[in-house]
């Protein structure tokens, strides 16, 4: 048989007996191919579509993955903004009697305050409103700072809070722009609302129909609110940190991208802001009662113990709903962008998991 060693010389092989084997038979097996990583999921996130799961544990993957820059962004904004009220109230404690009366002289049911505590209380309140005001400007920034950060995140890529800052740049007074337009527009229709339940309360001269007015305009704003908060507001953010375009382009991909899915989106963001705002509660419920007992313990510092309570409790909340709901919102556009336009493919593309 060819391929068969030849029998020793003077020897033949025996009728009938088993051909011996061939050198090709005591070859080394092929290895077996290692098991690679999932190509699909280089970094917090499965590149393909999300279900509510996927998201929801994406978000906490996220923030777990880069603390600094979504929950250190927060925090750092909330503080800075809050330590304004905090400043201006512990200073008129400290330093003057206008506010140490303020607490005691609630028990008395006839204080009437004077020219020093108006002027206490009005800088505290004040102060409150302003730092609240810079951290609502902040937030959006954060919103932006966090667009970037859930897309790298998506890639297997980590961003400084340094470098998510950076990434903002050239797009940061357009999404304030974008915030402005919103919020304007909020103040128009509720300056119209308004108008029109006083035009009925004047012309009909019935109270009971301008409140029933009152009622019907507050039920339509409350659904154009929403609406317009999914289909225009809610991946217009996204939209304009990742793909460099304008204001009303934003607004139009948002319209473009939450096209059919209204019900869904609002679901899910529905359902992040409920988890966000209930962890936020549970870790702000004791620092309100720790205030609340200071405030009443020690009546000279009624007013710094509230607004404190107020500023701790931002922050912390700050710490948790901001990065947690901002890193669901982009996720949900990544979400409609693999969807519609198959973004997965590039995305592999940048993670290095395909070839340009």
């Amino acid at each position: 048989m060819s391929g068969a060693w030849p029998p020793p010389p003077g020897e033949q092989p025996q009728q009938g007996a088993a051909t011996p084997p061939t050198p090709t038979q005591f070859a080394t097996p092929p290895a077996w191919p290692q098991q690679l990583p999932p190509a699909h999921k280089p970094g917090a996130v499965p590149l393909r579509p999300l279900g509510l799961g996927d998201m929801l544990d994406g978000a906490f993957r996220l923030v777990r993955f880069n603390p600094g820059a979504t929950v250190g962004a927060s925090v750092l904004v909330a503080a800075v903004a809050m330590a304004i009220p905090l400043v201006v109230t512990g200073t008129m404690t400290f330093t003057g009697d206008s506010l140490k009366t303020f607490g005691s002289a609630l028990e008395d049911p006839d204080y009437q305050p004077g020219g020093a505590e108006v002027v206490g209380i009005v800088a505290a309140v004040g102060s409150l409103l302003v730092g609240m005001i810079l951290q609502g400007f902040g937030t959006i920034l954060v919103a932006g700072m966090i667009s970037h950060v859930a897309h790298a995140a998506a890639i297997g890529k980590k961003l400084t809070l340094t470098q998510a800052w950076a990434a903002t740049h050239g797009n940061r007074w357009r999404l304030i722009g974008l915030a402005v337009l919103f919020a304007g527009v909020a103040l128009l229709a509720l300056g119209v609302a308004v108008a029109l339940i006083v035009l009925v309360a004047v012309v009909q001269d019935s109270p009971l129909r301008a409140i029933l007015a009152g009622v019907l305009l507050g039920l339509l704003l409350f659904v154009a609110a929403v609406f317009v908060s999914v289909r225009f507001y809610l991946l217009a953010v996204p939209s304009l940190m990742l793909e460099r375009t304008g204001v009303i382009g934003a607004v139009r991909r948002a319209w473009q991208l939450s096209k059919g899915q209204f019900w869904r989106l609002l679901g899910i963001a529905l359902l992040a802001s409920i988890i966000a705002g209930f962890a936020s509660q549970i870790i702000g419920f004791p620092i309100s009662i720790i205030a609340s007992v200071v405030s009443v313990a020690v009546p000279d510092l009624y007013f710094l113990a509230t607004i404190t309570g107020n500023a701790l409790a931002t922050v912390v909340a700050a710490a948790i709903a901001t990065p947690f709901t901002g890193a669901v919102t982009n996720l949900q556009y990544l979400d409609q962008r693999i969807r519609k336009e198959s973004y997965e493919v590039e995305l592999m593309e940048q993670a290095g998991l395909l070839s340009r």
